[in-house]
């Protein structure tokens, strides 16, 4: 027998015809059309939705959940105790040396919340900044601020943490910090330090350890309408290309200055900062880790911003978004630990992601609301699929 009659006639494969109609796709009872997987060109910026926008019920004016909080002291400790999430009992993705780093860098950085921060999680902003006024002026908070640096710049402390880092503060003597407490106690709304305060061992000491900053009042006014993303060559600070160019070749003012970091208010101070610089003219409070604090917003902000733009009207449902910040773990755990328990590959880990690799774990929910607390993001209610979350 052969394999023409085997086969039926004719051994070749046919393709079937392109003009053979598609069977009629059944309604989606969705309420907007959405697409699934990547892009064709395999790239992450991918278009979640493809035609539609979301509906839009009015926005959400306060962000909190738990109904116990009724004032800023309150909020301030709910925040501290929320800002990261917890590193996973199981499949972590990470050594014990890398989680020992990620909760060292947790524990080091400064007990502050920024104001916009606090704004939404109560329901009256006004309110809270009268709240916030009230509770500076008898020293129960601080209010620490930091020029050029948007929302996230202006941060408020516990009294009471502010005095543990000074009793933690092992480059400090008795007398600093008895001294810097009592002026501290004396004008507890102060931001500037008089020079005359303070003897200039003490200054010395307190800049060193992180707690003061140099100000150049020159520069503070030309730069004060400079926001986070303006360009490096925009902003008059000392290493802006407009004061390093007037500089002799050669000179340490190329380059800054000895301690420009640390002057420019980027610094959490240490061992490593260096002695306060004979040309400032303002000395303002600090906290030691404050540049960590702020470099670590900023660049989770800028994330959580770049991933509603890859959508095609810079908006998204608020669980499409979690999943989204989290790596797209969180919707496979169900899965992983089905394929973990039969010793299959179970995708990808936590600590693989950005989540855990460039912030630490910090938690989606904190990071939400420093954004609509900083004028980048607004939520607002779809009535079909939750929340949703757009770009202003």
């Amino acid at each position: 027998m052969s394999l023409r009659s085997i086969l039926g006639g004719s051994s070749r494969v046919r393709k079937p015809s392109a003009k053979r109609s598609s069977p009629a796709k059944r309604p989606s009872a969705s309420p907007r059309k959405r697409s699934v997987g990547k892009a064709q060109n395999g790239s992450e910026d991918e278009d979640y939705f493809d035609d539609d926008k979301l509906d839009d019920l009015g926005l959400v004016r306060a962000l909190a959940t738990d109904l116990g909080l009724r004032d800023s002291a309150q909020a301030i400790q709910y925040l501290r105790a929320r800002m990261f999430s917890p590193i996973p009992e199981r499949g972590a993705g990470m050594n014990s040396t890398r989680i020992a780093e990620v909760l060292n860098f947790r524990k080091h950085l400064p007990p502050i919340v920024t104001v916009s921060h606090i704004q939404t999680l109560l329901s009256s902003p006004s309110a809270v900044e009268r709240e916030i006024a009230e509770l500076a002026r008898t020293g129960f908070i601080r209010k620490i601020e930091v020029s050029r640096r948007g929302e996230i710049g202006e941060t408020l402390i516990l009294t009471s943490d502010l005095e543990r880092l000074l009793d933690e503060a092992a480059q400090l003597s008795e007398e600093t910090r008895a001294h810097f407490k009592a002026f501290l106690k004396e004008h507890p709304a102060a931001q500037i330090v008089p020079r005359t305060a303070l003897s200039a061992t003490e200054i010395d000491e307190l800049f060193r350890a992180g707690f003061l900053t140099a100000q150049h009042t020159a520069i503070s006014a030309l730069s004060h309408t400079m926001n986070l993303y303006s360009r490096p060559a925009d902003k008059t600070t000392l290493v802006s290309i407009e004061n390093v160019s007037r500089q002799p070749t050669g000179s340490l003012g190329t380059v800054g200055g000895a301690g420009a970091v640390h002057n420019a208010g980027g610094s959490g101070g240490g061992a490593q900062a260096s002695s306060l610089p004979a040309s400032v003219t303002e000395l303002r409070l600090a906290v030691p880790g404050n540049g960590a604090f702020l470099k670590l917003v900023s660049a989770a902000l800028e994330h959580l911003v770049s991933l509603l733009s890859k959508t095609r009207f810079r908006e998204a449902p608020e669980g499409l978004l979690r999943e989204r910040w989290d790596g797209g773990v969180s919707k496979d755990e169900a899965r992983y630990a089905a394929k973990k328990l039969r010793g299959e590959f179970a995708g990808i880990l936590p600590g693989q992601t950005r989540k855990w690799k460039q912030f630490r774990g910090l938690s989606f929910d904190w990071i939400l609301q420093e954004a609509v607390g900083s004028g980048l993001v607004e939520v607002f209610e779809t009535g079909t699929v939750g929340r949703g979350v757009r770009v202003i």
